[in-house]
C-alpha cells in the first residue's frame, strides 16, 4: 500500500488556448504538511480545484487516498476538506449556526452532529464567539471558523488556499499551531502560501511558476541546489547602519552577484574571492564605518527567487514575502 495520500501525474488544465497548469507531477505523504508556492497566477489554486474535483483536468491524472479525482468524485468529497482564499462562511449566521449548517451539509445529524461540533469548538477555542455573527469576527477568528466548518466531516486531507492571508502575525502563528496538531494526528495538509517562514515549517514544498512545477522536495534539500548557491560563491549577512545606502554600494561591486535587504541587514551572494575586508572598505567609502559580517546559509526565499530568475531569464516577479 502506498504511503502517498495525494498523487499527481502529468496534471494539466487548459482554458481554451490558455494553459493554467501544465504537466504537473508530485506526491504528498500521509500525515505531512505540503507547502505549495508560486507567484499569483502561477496555477496554485487551479491545482487545488482539480484535486478537490471542482475542475476537471484537461490531461493527466490525480488521486486522493488512491481514488481518482474524476472517476471517484463522491469518495473524494468524503475524504477532503477545503478552505478557499475567500471566506466560505455565511456572514448573517452565527458561529454556532455556521458549524451546524456545515455539519448538516456533510450528512451529520443529532448526536453525531452535536459531538463533532463540540470537538471542533474545543480544538479551535471558538466557544466565546458561538452567538456572534460571522461578519463580526476578526480575520483570525473567521479563519478558525472556516477551518472548523471544513473539518466537520473528519476529512483525512485538508486543502488550505492561502489560509493566513490578511490576518495578523499572532493569529497566523496560532493557526499554524492548529495545523501541526492536525498533522500529528495523521491528517494530510496541503497549504498554499506566499510567506517564506510558513514554507519553512512544511515537511515538503513545491514551487510552481508560469503553470509548471519547477521544483519539489524537502526545504533543506532545495537549499543545497547548485542553482541556489553556485560553486565558487558564498552567502554573507552584512549588518550596518544606513542599510539602503550600503545596498546600492554593494550592487556596484564586481563579484557581488546579488544583494537584498533583510530587516536591518543585507544578504549578499558573492564570489569566494570577495573578502569581508573588501566589503568593509567599500562601506567606509560611503561613510559607513561599523559593520558586522558573517557567513550564512541560503533561505527558501533565496531558493525561489533564484529559480524564478532562472526560469524567467532574470526578470522574474517580485521577491516572495518574508515574514
Amino acid at each position: 500500500m502506498t504511503s502517498a495520500m495525494i498523487e499527481c501525474d502529468g496534471l494539466t488544465k487548459r482554458f481554451g488556448n490558455f494553459t493554467a497548469v501544465e504537466n504537473v507531477s508530485f506526491s504528498v505523504e500521509r500525515g505531512s504538511i505540503f507547502g505549495f508556492l508560486g507567484p499569483n497566477g502561477s496555477g496554485k489554486s487551479t491545482v487545488i480545484r482539480m484535486l478537490c474535483g471542482i475542475l476537471e483536468p484537461t490531461g493527466g491524472t490525480a488521486r486522493i487516498g488512491g481514488c481518482d479525482v474524476v472517476r471517484e468524485g463522491d469518495a473524494i468529497k468524503d475524504m477532503i476538506g477545503y478552505m478557499s482564499q475567500k471566506f466560505s462562511l455565511y456572514d448573517e449566521l452565527t458561529v454556532n449556526e455556521n458549524l451546524v449548517f456545515s455539519g448538516k451539509l456533510y450528512g451529520l445529524r443529532s448526536k453525531q452532529l452535536q459531538q463533532r461540533r463540540d470537538e471542533l469548538i474545543a480544538i479551535t477555542h471558538l466557544e466565546p464567539y458561538l452567538d456572534r455573527r460571522a461578519a463580526l469576527l476578526s480575520g483570525g477568528w473567521r479563519q478558525r471558523l472556516a477551518m472548523a466548518c471544513a473539518l466537520m466531516h473528519k476529512p483525512s486531507v485538508l486543502f488550505l488556499d492561502e489560509p493566513t492571508a490578511g490576518i495578523d502575525p499572532v493569529a497566523r502563528r496560532e493557526l499554524w499551531d492548529l495545523l501541526f496538531e492536525f498533522a500529528s494526528q495523521g491528517m494530510t495538509l496541503f497549504v498554499t502560501t506566499h510567506y517564506m517562514d510558513e514554507a519553512e515549517r512544511c515537511s515538503h514544498v513545491g514551487y510552481i511558476y508560469m503553470s509548471r512545477l519547477i521544483v519539489c522536495g524537502e526545504p533543506d534539500d532545495l537549499k543545497r541546489m547548485p542553482e541556489v548557491s553556485p560553486p565558487g560563491t558564498r552567502r554573507l549577512d552584512v549588518t550596518c547602519d544606513h542599510v539602503t545606502t550600503a545596498l546600492q554600494t554593494m550592487r556596484q561591486v564586481p563579484g557581488v552577484r546579488t544583494a537584498t535587504v533583510f530587516g536591518q541587514s543585507m544578504h549578499l551572494l558573492v564570489d569566494d574571492s570577495i573578502t569581508p575586508e573588501q566589503i568593509e572598505q567599500k562601506l567606509r567609502g560611503v561613510g559607513i564605518t561599523q559593520s558586522d559580517i558573517h557567513e550564512i546559509g541560503p533561505s527558501l526565499e533565496d531558493v525561489f527567487v533564484g529559480l524564478t530568475a532562472k526560469h524567467s531569464g532574470g526578470s522574474g516577479p517580485k521577491t516572495p514575502k518574508a515574514a
